[in-house]
């Protein structure tokens, strides 16, 4: 009796092992595929939404066509000068751009079509002047021509490459606005989401099939899919643009600020998210969300501000490139300058990636403990107090 007992223990062991594991196995699919059906149902609102389909296809072609068209701006605004010319002073001004000379015979001929206007100014001959010619002209002589014809030093550039500080500022500025204007709008879009389904009482119909957890980062994910989809697109276009006008700048030196912009803004968005997420499910009326969304939006627009205001102050940018509210930013703008190590960025990521899974972890305990709460708002202090 007894060894039949001990021949069996092995078997009901294993039997049991195996029946845990088939267990866990199956409360993983549950919870995955009931994450992957709230993404589905909010993506699929959103689809639905005409505000939110003419908002993309506006930003995908707007932004498409000012690149495209960026690079004949220059021309179109440009204007040439005609520009009346005798034999003796015809040398001086060949080959400069933005004047239509018109050969004259004399230098009264010059002046007389200045006077009538037919030409902006006259060139002439004078063995006088520094250059060997004077300009006529009515009130004020074309800057084309002036710029041209005036003696400059000669100018010894140490870093011709250096970048431009003012293409530098539009560089943070774009980005800043990409990451700001993103983290708002989809922010915002998550936290009318939560606050629209508890006036509505759809949530406690949600979490009778489901978990607080699952909702909330089923939500999370789905505006994150939403967003980068958007920007993608709209990225997409801005290249295509690019390459239709063969703006160098855009396919050339933006290209690895942009290769880091991608990951940081990524990573960031998901912790903004989640936040707006836990603020939304704090309060029960949709007049009450700016009560408790406001701090997020200082977090996100101060650090924003910082990167625009210090972008040429060094020290300030490096302490800005670990701060995860505006890594997104002051890091590629590093990476344009030059001015940060190959190590930093990695750096500047993981930290936004703890910070990131901390705030995930902190916004699940608010939205468990305040989704199904009604009437007053919940305070911060109230939501993150542990139950009685």
């Amino acid at each position: 009796m007894s060894t039949h007992q001990d021949a069996n223990t092995p078997t009901t062991t294993t039997s049991r092992k195996s029946g845990l594991a088939t267990t866990a196995q199956t409360k993983r699919a549950s919870f995955t595929t009931a994450i992957g059906l709230v993404i589905e149902r909010e993506i699929m609102v959103r689809l639905k939404s005409k505000a939110f389909m003419i908002s993309t296809l506006l930003s995908i072609v707007l932004f498409g066509a000012l690149v495209a068209v960026s690079g004949s701006l220059p021309s179109l605004f440009s204007s040439t000068d005609k520009v009346a010319i005798t034999s003796a002073g015809a040398t001086a001004v060949e080959g400069i751009d933005g004047i239509e000379p018109v050969s004259v015979d004399s230098e009264d001929e010059a002046k007389d079509l200045v006077t009538s206007e037919e030409v902006e100014a006259a060139v002439v001959a004078d063995g006088q002047s520094p250059v060997g010619v004077t300009v006529i002209a009515e009130r004020s002589a074309p800057e084309s021509l002036t710029g041209e014809l005036s003696q400059v030093p000669t100018v010894e550039l140490l870093d011709p490459d250096a970048p431009d500080p003012g293409l530098t500022y539009l560089i943070g500025l774009g980005l800043g606005l990409v990451f700001f204007m993103s983290a708002v709008t989809f922010g915002t879009t998550i936290a009318s989401s939560v606050v629209e389904e508890k006036q509505s009482r759809i949530v406690e119909i949600l979490l009778a099939s489901t978990s607080a957890k699952v909702l909330m980062f089923g939500k999370v994910l789905a505006c994150s899919i939403l967003a980068f989809a958007q920007i993608g697109l709209t990225a997409l276009s801005v290249l295509i643009g690019a390459a239709i006008s063969g703006n160098d700048l855009v396919l050339g030196k933006v290209t690895e600020p942009i290769a880091w912009f991608i990951p940081l803004f990524v990573v960031g968005f998901v912790m903004i998210a989640a936040l707006y997420a836990a603020a939304a499910s704090m309060v029960s009326r949709t007049e009450d969300l700016g009560s408790t969304s406001s701090p997020i939006m200082m977090l996100i627009f101060l650090p924003y501000m910082g990167v625009i205001i210090f972008s040429s102050n060094e020290a300030v940018m490096a302490v800005l490139s670990y701060i995860p509210f505006s890594a997104a930013v002051a890091v590629p703008m590093r990476v344009f300058l030059g001015t940060i190590e190959w190590w930093e960025p990695l750096v500047s990521l993981l930290i936004l990636a703890v910070t990131t899974v901390l705030a995930l972890l902190l916004a699940t305990r608010i939205f468990e403990r305040s989704i199904l709460r009604s009437g007053p708002k919940v305070s911060w202090k109230q939501a993150l107090s542990r139950p009685d």
